[in-house]
């Protein structure tokens, strides 16, 4: 088995050597000892850290993410909070399409004013809405 430094798995990865670092201090990911000063890796830990950027990407944390794997460092994922995560997200893209789809009217409206556009003001009353739920969800 060819061992990975830290340098060549920070080339695999396009990862920061020093987000490994912060990584293994987490207990997201380890090495098996080092070569001089440079900590080793197996081969398998490239995997791993694609499981990780995937699951950051979707928005886990990484307590979250830690919880992907079992006591023997195998991956074991929670089908339900996947499929949770997906119904979040899916609600984040119909906020993120309603969204684009009012600045798209806003700049192409022919009121006068944005002001007096229906549309625009409804825009920002649904803003003003998020934020507001954001702080009251945020509080409990």
């Amino acid at each position: 088995m060819k061992l990975l430094d830290i340098a060549q798995v920070a080339r695999g990865t396009g990862m920061a050597a020093s987000r490994l670092r912060f990584y293994e201090e987490k207990g997201l990911i380890a090495s098996i000892g080092r070569r001089g000063l440079k900590r080793l890796f197996e081969p398998g830990v490239l995997e791993r850290l694609s499981l990780i950027a995937l699951a950051q990407t979707a928005g886990f944390s990484l307590d979250e993410i830690a919880g992907m794997f079992d006591e023997t460092g195998r991956i074991s994922l929670d089908r339900v909070q996947l499929s949770d995560r997906a119904d979040d997200l899916d609600q984040t893209i119909r906020r993120w399409s309603a969204l684009r789809d009012g600045l798209r009217h806003a700049a192409a409206c022919p009121a006068p004013s944005h002001m007096e556009c229906p549309t625009f003001r409804g825009l920002l009353k649904d803003a003003i809405e998020t934020r507001r739920r954001t702080f009251v969800e945020d509080l409990g």
